[in-house]
């Protein structure tokens, strides 16, 4: 269990991080605002006129001081009125008070959770819009590392029910209301939800039996979160239990037992117990799952790729596999061709390039994915050398690279991403033809693209990929080429 129990990789964090010089919420939300008698309720005088989106969804605006003001909620041409929550030196968060016109952009929010739960901030917006607006926050942060951009394409799929992974939070207030759901935005504060609009049906079924059962505990207290995964014929459900209570593992085992009665879109449903502190144990109730990614591309044969609880897997199927698919149609792997994958995580983009015909190197930091990217390999029947190694140590890196001489190299880091290794692509002996970079955070990936271009490599093409429709995050692909091949001219 590569990660299971252990904090998330910074790719999984919320908010939109990596934005530098576009403030990020530190605060609790508006709902919470009010019950925090710290927070600065301030009001404008003459209300705020919306002049753009900032990076994380939220509207600009200035205060009549002239103050900036970054104001939750809020779209581009609106007139509002607004109360501050957090006064800083130079800038004001704030709220809307009243709304003096809308914006043409401007829809009806899908969730009736819509601005109590920290998630899915965009809805307010349409979807036309939310795409343009990442492609925007693209441009931006490329043009600050003085680098131009051909046209954006995108990708994208359906807009509702796409998200296959999800954590639910679990508390209980005061005053002993048990919680189950997500953040408010800025907040440790759980929101209660009894469905979500994004998750898929198979794991929206077990919503309602999942908050029962907690109910019914002894010692809620003692149950952290509950991790959700779904594949096309399995889901895993994984209880963190912080403390053993011996009737409240009756009641698990209990709920086990009912779990292939309920509806869900799945042919089964799987139980964990994630127990223990500080190196915590999984603990099937049931019989453990078959935990299998489908990666189906056009005009290619599937692949399926095993994964465990913990392993990064992409939210959205439909749109990795289009991702998948474009970053093969920019390098054309074939038989004559090394290509190292680095980041590779259980073979994403590893497996579909050497079963089209590549010499495949793969590269991870972490020991559990390499062999779990070995065994993908082998029951797939394909031939990926896959090794370990430090992928943020610059010397490792070059290593690597003299050691295997890639034609074409694929980037897929976390979002901290891969500066280390960019600056070794340059300096490589040997350099890769062609790059393919994708990205979680477009800041990282617009300063380590810089490094590339400062070293000899231009720009090809850059692709948007709505992975988190609703919300500020995107997924950013681009191609590199090295300026001294032919390809470049």
């Amino acid at each position: 269990m590569a990660m299971l129990g252990k904090k998330r990789p910074s790719r999984r964090a919320s908010g939109v991080s990596g934005l530098a010089r576009e403030p990020q919420p530190k605060t609790p939300a508006p709902a919470a605002a009010a019950m925090d008698a710290s927070i600065d309720e301030s009001t404008d005088e003459g209300g705020v006129l919306i002049e753009r989106l900032a990076h994380d969804g939220r509207g600009v605006g200035h205060l009549p001081s002239g103050k900036t003001v970054f104001v939750d909620r809020a779209l581009p041409g609106e007139h509002v009125s607004v109360a501050t929550h957090l006064t800083r030196k130079r800038y004001d968060e704030a709220h809307i008070k009243q709304r003096f016109d809308d914006s043409p952009q401007r829809v009806v929010p899908p969730c009736a959770y819509f601005g109590r739960c920290g998630g899915c901030d965009l809805q307010h917006l349409a979807i036309a819009s939310q795409r343009e607006h990442k492609r925007d926050v693209v441009r931006e942060l490329f043009t600050r590392q003085g680098l131009e951009l051909p046209d954006i394409a995108m990708l994208y799929a359906d807009t509702e029910h796409y998200r296959r992974r999800a954590r639910l939070g679990v508390n209980v207030d005061g005053q002993g209301r048990i919680r189950v759901g997500f953040r408010a935005a800025g907040s440790h504060r759980l929101v209660d939800i009894e469905h979500c609009h994004i998750l898929v049906p198979a794991l929206q079924a077990l919503l309602t039996p999942l908050r029962e059962v907690i109910q019914s505990l002894e010692a809620p207290r003692h149950v952290g979160h509950v991790e959700l995964i779904a594949t096309p014929d399995t889901c895993a459900v994984i209880v963190r239990q912080l403390k053993p209570h011996a009737d409240d593992a009756e009641r698990w085992q209990a709920f086990a037992a009912t779990l292939g009665s309920l509806p869900t879109a799945s042919s089964s449903v799987a139980l964990g117990l994630l127990k223990g502190r500080p190196t915590p144990q999984l603990e099937w109730l049931t019989a453990p799952p078959v935990l299998e990614e489908t990666l189906a591309l056009p005009g290619r044969a599937a692949l399926t790729l095993g994964f465990a609880p913990g392993d990064f897997l992409q939210a959205n199927a439909a749109v990795n596999a289009q991702m998948v698919a474009k970053v093969l149609d920019w390098l054309m792997p074939a038989n004559d061709q090394t290509l190292l994958d680095l980041f590779a995580g259980i073979g994403n983009f590893s497996l579909p390039a050497a079963a089209a015909g590549a010499e495949v190197v793969a590269a991870e930091g972490n020991p559990a994915m390499v062999e779990r990217l070995t065994a993908n390999a082998r029951r797939n029947g394909l031939e990926v050398r896959a090794v370990q190694a430090d992928l943020n140590a610059g010397a490792g890196v070059a290593t690597l690279l003299a050691d295997t001489a890639p034609d074409a190299v694929i980037l897929d880091p976390p979002r901290a991403g891969a500066e280390a290794v960019c600056q070794a692509l340059v300096h490589a002996p040997r350099r890769a033809a062609r790059i393919a970079y994708v990205s979680c955070d477009p800041a990282t990936l617009a300063r380590d693209v810089a490094h590339l271009v400062a070293g000899g490599y231009r720009i090809m093409h850059v692709v948007v990929a709505d992975m988190f429709v609703h919300t500020a995050h995107m997924e950013t692909l681009v191609l590199l080429q090295d300026t001294s091949t032919p390809e470049a001219s």
